[in-house]
């Protein structure tokens, strides 16, 4: 039992890894359901979320606290469904939520620039020039959106335990590969590598909670006890800071015990 990230660009063929490699291993298959999931549970139009994430970064800037808002949102959604296991993700940053989860196997798949201007070319009926502008243009995002959200370039090797490139190795052959892998001893699920992926899912549900009224708040979760720093409140109103923190911080379930932290504000003389 594992979980599986793939990173991809477009017409890099991961998505028909991803698929054929889930269908291998009996796992499920997930992607943009999650934009889906965040949607719904937030309250948030889908339509918003997709176009953050085709747009340029700086289309979080608009909003208040948009940065920290799409980051938790889908952070949650995202730890929230894998956390059953047995999983093929190629959705939205994977690789950089699951960092921290020992069972993850983060792979890239990437492909030949000129077979993806053929595929550009052939199924949006442009010339080469064109459909080289456009991957440029869309590769040059994705590694924007990398850096901006989360400080790392999704082209950073270091980020993968593997990276295939699609062209002397076929599709099938990236398929093999990773199902040899994902099969060895060090992405087994653990009772420990559990334990980490429930609390990092539990911090996530409750950073997602409190980000609109409390976007600087930091949350760590251990076993069911939930810690909350962080929060900006003056003198006069931490109590009723603390307070509103924990309603909102109980309404994630599985907190069964929670400590919320301050730091006064300027204007709390």
């Amino acid at each position: 039992m594992s979980i599986i990230t793939i990173s991809r660009g477009s017409y890099s063929r991961g998505k028909e890894v991803s698929e054929k490699l889930a269908q291998r291993l009996g796992y499920e298959c997930i992607s943009r359901d999650v934009l889906i999931e965040a949607s719904d549970e937030f309250n948030i139009p889908e339509i918003k979320l997709v176009r953050a994430i085709h747009d340029s970064p700086s289309v979080l800037d608009r909003f208040t606290h948009g940065k920290e808002k799409y980051v938790a949102y889908i952070r949650a959604a995202v730890l929230k469904r894998v956390q059953k296991d047995n999983v093929v993700y190629h959705g939205l940053a994977g690789h950089f939520f699951l960092q921290e989860i020992p069972h993850v196997m983060k792979a890239r798949i990437i492909a030949d620039f000129e077979d993806r201007v053929k595929e550009e070319m052939k199924r949006e009926n442009i010339t080469a020039e064109k459909a080289r502008y456009i991957l440029k243009k869309d590769d040059e995002e994705r590694r924007k959106w990398g850096l901006y959200l989360y400080g790392a370039d999704t082209s950073d090797s270091r980020l993968y335990d593997m990276v295939l490139h699609i062209k002397t190795l076929r599709v099938e052959d990236a398929v093999d590969i990773l199902f040899q892998a994902v099969n060895r001893p060090s992405f087994r699920t653990t009772p420990e590598s559990r334990k980490t992926l429930e609390n990092l899912s539990l911090a996530a549900q409750v950073q997602a909670a409190l980000v609109i009224g409390f976007p600087s708040a930091r949350v760590i979760a251990r076993s069911g006890k939930v810690f909350v720093s962080d929060v900006e409140a003056s003198l006069l109103m931490e109590r009723e800071v603390i307070a509103e923190v924990t309603k909102l911080a109980r309404k994630a379930p599985g907190v069964e015990e929670l400590t919320v932290s301050t730091i006064h504000s300027i204007t709390s003389d």
